[in-house]
């Protein structure tokens, strides 16, 4: 019989409980300590009944857990995955997977060299909804993809940012939201070839952005656009949208994507499809519609199980620090748009 993998969590903040508390039901692994310098995290591991470390060294040394996950601040990632590597405990690192390409790099060179493997935690991709609307797209459900359209729009509270981190430089919108969606966007849509961009701090005056819109051509010719902003008052986005977290309150009728394409399109959580009954139709012709059906399961825990997988030898990951620095370095090219005014392309990782 196989022992449940014992996994240890590095920062116990939002994300980091958050899957602690898909853990706690998977049979197949189970927590074996907590770590996070603040001292509140303290209560939280005496209440999962495991040890405490404020440092992370010391907790890999005396506990060396098979697997971590990593959910501490975006400027620790790649530091904390290298330590971990280092003990011989596989990764599950929470997006972003760093805050530079350089860093990437690094981290894919430790991976490589030791075999130990790193997950990303881009978990929307292990959402069934997600992998349904790939399967149309490389089906050619909608003929050849035209024009994408995603939106981020939502207002964090002021509370928010009462953690200082979030008010520094590295932890904006972009590489702590918009990563996601633009992790989807490569995935659904394909590498992006070049990108322009504008970003503003205007609402809070932050070192890090409030709002960003963004103008992307995909290799296969495709135009899309991303219009974000943590500061407005407006129900568009993937949290509120897919109900994939419960602590959003769910405009279920509202899209965060739209793909269009010279068959049909599609609407994204809603995966809602339009189509013409006969080819060569056009405006002046009623659209089809229809719903493509999915399964409804949390991609956190699908995630979780892959994880385990992963830590085990048994599969690759389905995000490696490779496609996730791709990601990366797609923020990086959107950052660099920004400030000199020009296009500019991604980075290859």
């Amino acid at each position: 019989m196989t022992h449940p993998l014992r996994i240890a969590l590095i920062g116990a903040g939002i994300m980091g409980r958050q899957h602690q508390q898909h853990l706690q039901r998977l049979d197949e692994a189970r927590l074996c300590a907590v770590s996070d310098p603040n001292p509140q995290a303290a209560e939280f591991a005496a209440a999962c009944g495991v040890p405490y470390f404020a440092d992370h060294r010391q907790m890999l040394e005396q506990v060396r857990p098979a697997a971590a996950i990593v959910a501490n601040p975006n400027t620790l990632h790649v530091s904390t995955a290298l330590d971990c590597i280092a003990a011989g405990a596989a990764v599950l690192l929470e997006k972003p997977v760093a805050v530079h390409p350089d860093e990437v790099r690094e981290l894919l060179a430790a991976s490589e060299r030791s075999g130990v493997p790193v997950l990303v935690g881009h978990h929307r991709r292990h959402n069934p909804l997600i992998a349904r609307a790939h399967e149309l797209l490389s089906a050619g459900a909608l003929g050849r993809l035209t024009t994408v359209t995603a939106l981020w729009q939502v207002q964090k509270p002021d509370s928010y940012f009462d953690i200082p981190w979030r008010r520094e430089a590295g932890a904006g919108m972009l590489l702590t939201n918009l990563v996601h969606d633009l992790d989807l966007l490569r995935y659904l849509c394909g590498e992006v070839r070049q990108v322009q961009a504008f970003t503003s701090n205007g609402v809070r005056g932050f070192a890090n952005e409030d709002s960003v819109a963004v103008l992307l051509q995909f290799h296969n010719g495709a135009l899309g656009s991303l219009t974000g902003s943590d500061a407005v008052a407006a129900p568009w986005s993937w949290e509120l949208d897919s109900g994939e977290n419960p602590v959003y309150p769910r405009q279920a009728d509202q899209p965060c994507y739209l793909l269009a394409g010279t068959r049909g399109a599609l609407s994204i959580p809603q995966l809602q499809r339009w189509h013409y009954a006969e080819p060569g139709a056009g405006w002046h012709q009623p659209l089809l519609q229809s719903e493509e059906a999915f399964s409804r399961e949390e991609a956190l825990r699908r995630q979780l199980q892959h994880f385990v997988q992963v830590a085990r030898g048994a599969v690759a990951p389905l995000v490696g620090a490779a496609d996730a620095g791709r990601t990366l370095a797609l923020i990086d090219a959107i950052r660099q748009a920004a400030e000199s005014g020009r296009t500019c392309a991604p980075q290859v990782i």
